[in-house]
């Protein structure tokens, strides 16, 4: 009985390319479920597997949807922080509390307020995505005074 064996190497190619066939089929449906959404990619990097889109409608404009396996990032810039705003921080960490999906959040420089949320890759579907996305719209639509407030 002749078998053949399999390398080492050869195992971990196939799971390379098993993985990386993963990443792209992620990637296009992430794409399909932002079409379907009737979100605008204004940018699509499938090499960084990378979008940015814009629902203006809906108060969403250059948000960054990331597909960083084995999850989705998803960050819409707010605005900037401003000197001496501890009350700020104080309601932003209030309002998180009641947030369904997502959170403010500040940037690696701490001088961006965002809107973070994550969602898993792998068993992602359409009502799973469109439920963050209208929690942002929703946050929008009832605190934009206080973020407008915030940002002057």
């Amino acid at each position: 009985m002749d078998t053949k064996k399999i390398s080492i190497f050869d195992k971990n190619q196939y799971f390379n390319l098993k993985f990386k066939n993963k990443l792209i089929m992620s990637f296009a449906k992430v794409k399909e479920y932002l079409t379907e959404l009737r979100y605008s990619i204004v940018t699509e990097d499938e090499a960084e597997e990378l979008f940015v889109v814009d629902n203006e409608e809906e108060g969403i404009k250059n948000m960054v949807i990331d597909c960083e396996a084995p999850i989705l990032i998803m960050e819409q810039f707010l605005f900037d922080v401003k000197e001496g705003n501890e009350d700020m921080f104080k309601k932003l960490l209030m309002k998180n509390r009641d947030i369904i999906h997502g959170a403010f959040v500040l940037d690696e420089t701490g001088t961006k307020v965002i809107f973070r949320d994550t969602l898993q890759l792998e068993n992602l579907d359409l009502n799973e995505l469109e439920g963050s996305l209208n929690s942002l719209s929703l946050l929008l639509a009832e605190y934009y005074e206080e973020i407008l407030e915030f940002a002057a």
